[in-house]
């Protein structure tokens, strides 16, 4: 008999991270760090290079087992995931995180629909049966095609890049690339969206498009976004909440106007001369704030 499906706990956050801790040899990259990230809400970590941000989605994501520490994924309909027990590739099929990177990692020789596709590749393997059913024409096959190519003309849509579905993704502009990954990853219906760094080399405008891509994937699919950002316009525009590290420790965590008032988060970022790698813009959005106080 199977076992009943686990049901979720409507009061619990979305993502729990509870006392995680990453070591590699001597050196602690994370620190006994704990935070919740809520459904249907953008949660942002920020700090500077060498905070130890992209090793928490490393650890999130199954690219990493980490030294100590819980990571729940409570997923609406399934229940309860503890992430750091899962084989990384179960997560996305499994749990429902999807992940882009700093560093795009497009199929940059196939099309831009076809990174669509792919992204689907797990439901379209079932619907086959595992087997090469789908070469024969199976019906199940043929509506799983159908809806995956829907799915991805949808994301297309959203992401403006309709026009240009026949082009290889290698050949898009850098802007469009950025976009084509979330859309990439959204194929995948995540109830966890993790960003590493999705601002990245965007102009003003496309950074004001990706906030509104954000926002539209927040608030129409109902999904948590958990991203890690250096530009502090997009951060602070669009994030619910705010988890800042510095040297692989949690100094603060709040709501966007708590972070920016936060003591702690002004000396790390504005109380020593040896910060250089502070990215200008977070310097006047917390230098213009303290003169406001």
């Amino acid at each position: 008999m199977n076992a009943a499906p686990r049901q979720a706990d409507p009061n619990a956050p979305l993502l729990s991270v509870e006392h995680l801790t990453m070591r590699f040899g001597g050196l602690v990259a994370i620190d006994d760090v704990s935070f919740d990230a809520a459904n249907r809400e953008i949660s942002a970590i920020i700090g500077p290079n060498g905070a130890g941000k992209t090793t928490v989605f490393n650890c999130l994501t199954g690219f990493y087992e980490p030294t100590v520490g819980r990571l729940t994924l409570n997923h609406p309909e399934k229940g309860p995931f503890l992430l750091e027990r899962m084989e990384g590739y179960t997560i996305p099929m499994k749990a429902g995180v999807a992940r882009t990177f700093q560093n795009i990692r497009l199929f940059s020789a196939m099309t831009v629909l076809e990174n669509l596709i792919v992204a689907q590749h797990n439901k379209l393997m079932r619907a086959s049966g595992f087997t090469v059913t789908g070469l024969f024409g199976a019906s199940s096959y043929k509506r799983a095609e159908a809806a995956a190519i829907d799915i991805a003309r949808y994301w297309l849509d959203r992401t403006g890049l309709a026009d240009r579905a026949d082009w290889d993704a290698g050949n898009l502009p850098y802007g469009d690339q950025r976009r084509l990954e979330i859309a990439r990853a959204m194929c995948t219906e995540p109830v966890l969206l993790c960003l590493d760094e999705p601002a990245a080399g965007l102009n003003p405008r496309e950074s004001a498009e990706l906030n509104r891509l954000l926002l539209y994937i927040r608030d129409e699919h109902k999904i948590g976004v958990l991203l890690i950002e250096h530009d502090m316009n997009v951060v602070m525009e669009i994030s619910d909440h705010i988890v800042v590290l510095d040297y692989g420790r949690k100094i603060s965590d709040g709501t966007p106007h708590y972070v920016r008032n936060d003591p702690a988060v002004i000396r790390a970022y504005l109380g020593e001369e040896e910060d250089e790698e502070l990215p200008q813009e977070v310097a006047r959005d917390l230098a213009r704030d303290e003169e406001a106080r």
